[in-house]
């Protein structure tokens, strides 16, 4: 138990409050900005459960989320929901009591085969989706329109005997989340959403973040914003490692910001042929830049930052730029709707500068 860091938990008995799940950090920021965003007394009773992933650089910034999460009230539970093979059935087994009593449940991550699983215990009237990025917008595009929820990235791929065991899971927590007369649906959200029939949509202008910290030191550089394009198997490794020697030499760019998901393969690589210094934050890339220092230009390829980055530094005078991803970039295995999803993040995308895709990575 990381009592150093708050997390303690949940009480077995008391009751019934709102919990919610998260398994990034942003997922767990956005927490936050929505108990700020709704000041209802409500989410005083709010028990964040953390559903622990195994890699060190999520797990890092995790633990740092959580240390601002108990100092805002609230109670953190800390799962290793993966920590072997007995893992989810020892989480689920424990949260199950929990997941029953609760009256409102929050998730980051409605894509997750963990959460879906866990929706399928629920009998919460109110179910909250909170920012996850722009994974935000294929959710509720998929939602609307009936689709089977599945993350842009893999879809039109082919379906594995995983996909089809878990689809029966998969379909009941769909119909969790689609609002009726027993249950409302919220999502609370930094990106542009299209039609979204009985769902309400709260928007997420970062007020907590912006509250907490800064405004920052701005230096007369660039920093760029990395991507886990390549780690999905989007992007071409080599186009990208070009992509980003090239835009940093275009703007002057020093510092690159990596990932979380980042392999540490490509960002030596990176290292090594840019001259980049690699940082790697231990926060969320919002709360890194509105703490400062931070560049007066941030480069990014298309991703959640350009939507998220202009909320949380408005008014210091920083500027955000996106750059297309060249069509030629693509992986011959990269899913049919990668392409316009992209193109979609970036003209969608607002109080930013849009850069076209680099015309030398088309030959």
């Amino acid at each position: 138990m990381d009592t150093h860091l708050g997390v303690v938990p949940t009480p077995a008995t008391g009751p019934p409050g709102t919990l919610a799940f998260v398994e990034s950090p942003v997922q767990l920021l956005n927490v936050l900005e929505w108990a700020h965003a709704k000041a209802d007394p409500k989410t005083n009773d709010l028990t964040v459960v953390v559903l622990s992933p195994t890699d060190p650089m999520t797990r890092g910034q995790l633990r740092r989320m959580a240390e601002l999460a108990r100092h805002e009230g609230m109670r953190v539970r800390w799962e290793e929901a993966r920590g072997g093979a007995g893992a989810p059935f020892q989480t689920i087994g424990g949260l199950a009591s929990a997941l029953r009593r609760a009256r409102r449940v929050v998730i980051g991550d409605p894509f997750s085969r963990y959460v879906q699983l866990l929706l399928t215990i629920t009998r919460a009237r109110d179910l909250v989706v909170v920012d996850d990025g722009t994974a935000t917008m294929e959710f509720v595009a998929q939602l609307t329109g009936g689709e089977r929820l599945e993350r842009w990235h893999r879809r039109g791929g082919r379906r594995g005997p995983r996909d089809l065991v878990f689809g029966p899971v998969s379909a009941i927590a769909r119909r969790r989340l689609t609002p009726s007369g027993a249950r409302t649906v919220e999502v609370f959200t930094a990106m542009p959403l299209g039609e979204a029939p009985g769902i309400t949509v709260t928007a997420n202008d970062f007020g907590w973040t912006r509250a907490r910290f800064g405004p920052p030191r701005i230096s007369r550089g660039a920093d760029l914003v990395g991507t886990s394009l390549v780690e999905t198997g989007v992007v071409d490794p080599d186009r990208y490692v070009e992509a980003v020697t090239a835009l940093a030499r275009a703007h002057g760019a020093t510092r690159y910001f990596a990932h979380r998901r980042e392999s540490a393969d490509k960002l030596h690589r990176l290292a090594v042929e840019t001259g980049l210094e690699i940082v790697r934050p231990d926060l969320p890339l919002e709360l890194i830049a509105r703490r400062g220092p931070i560049g007066r230009l941030i480069l990014s390829f298309p991703s959640t930052v350009v939507h998220t980055l202009p909320l949380a530094l408005a008014g210091t005078g920083v500027q955000v730029a996106v750059c297309d991803v060249n069509p030629l970039w693509l992986r011959e295995t990269a899913s049919p709707r990668a392409q316009g999803f992209l193109s979609g993040v970036t003209t969608t995308a607002r109080d930013v500068q849009r850069l076209p895709a680099l015309g030398q990575m088309s030959t």
